[in-house]
């Protein structure tokens, strides 16, 4: 009998979460599984009983939610040979998108998991992020970021008003009002980009906040981060630039350059402007600059 460990956010969709939970346990149950619940109150504890189900012998841990909870469950398992299930159950779910897997279809999800078990999971690429000097470090598999976006997404967090897709403008609109280009130093494998600028994210994946097309060329199995590098902008020109983004048509502007990358060193520069945001990835908060980001080849396991 097969061992899954079943991690849940019950608030991911707009509450739709905790239903496509009980659903997928109640498949997962019915083709002969033995199904242990993971979830927990917050994601810190939720990634902590993972991981002891994981040392104590799991054959999968499966995650129900959106990108957040897929980026719980690469935390966990990045780097071994225990594979990642994901039931797509968020708002944005870009993560399940990049790897054709379903997004608002629980039995077409525990479907493709089953597959996945029977024929063996699929090897993709997963980042490793850490501050330099230190040995610990921090995995996932979407988009780091840590400009604008990154700002708009920590300010988002701290509001409670109001809800949805209407924080996100709200706090956009406020974080544009005194917006400054920010000043990064960020090494690439052999050279180095120096500048004021807008945004930096390293993409292992080609979207970002629900279906964002910010890396359109980035594959999750090519051995190479896309590096988004965006120069200058004052707060009119980044609300301009916006919609071309949205639709992945940024990387003609002359001040948005591509690059591909195996290592990247992100590095606040004061002489060139303030100090960058904190960063996010998954969507989830990873901490201030520096960071370094390598990518590993093949290092997560996906049922897919």
């Amino acid at each position: 009998m097969t061992r899954i460990g079943l991690a849940v956010n019950p608030t991911s969709g707009k509450g739709r979460g905790g239903a496509a939970g009980r659903r997928a346990h109640e498949l997962l149950t019915a083709g002969g599984h033995d199904v242990a619940d993971l979830s927990a109150p917050t994601l810190a504890q939720a990634t902590d009983r993972a991981r002891q189900a994981a040392l104590a012998g799991l054959d999968a841990l499966v995650v129900v939610g959106g990108d957040g909870m897929v980026h719980l469950g690469v935390t966990v398992v990045a780097g071994t040979s225990l594979p990642l299930g994901v039931v797509a159950a968020g708002t944005g779910n870009d993560i399940a998108r990049t790897l054709g897997l379903p997004r608002g279809d629980v039995a077409a999800a525990v479907r493709a998991i089953e597959a996945g078990l029977a024929s063996g999971p699929r090897s993709v690429d997963a980042a490793r992020v850490s501050t330099p000097g230190h040995a610990a470090h921090e995995w996932f598999v979407g988009v780091l970021s840590c400009g604008i976006d990154a700002a708009v997404n920590a300010r988002a967090n701290a509001m409670h008003w109001p809800r949805g897709e209407g924080r996100y403008i709200r706090a956009l609109l406020a974080e544009l009002h005194g917006f400054r280009s920010y000043g990064y130093r960020v090494t690439l494998d052999d050279r180095v980009w120096e500048s004021a600028g807008a945004l930096v994210a390293v993409a292992n994946v080609p979207w970002i906040g629900g279906g964002i097309h910010i890396a359109p060329g980035a594959q999750v199995d090519d051995g190479l981060l896309d590096v988004v590098l965006a120069a200058e902008f004052n707060r009119m020109q980044v609300a301009r630039i916006f919609p071309a983004v949205q639709r992945g048509r940024h990387l003609g502007h002359p001040r948005i350059e591509l690059a591909r990358a195996r290592s990247v060193l992100i590095e606040p520069l004061a002489s060139r402007g303030p100090h960058p945001p904190i960063a996010f990835a998954d969507g989830e908060r990873i901490g201030p600059l520096p960071l370094r980001v390598d990518v590993v080849p093949g290092a997560l396991a996906v049922l897919a």
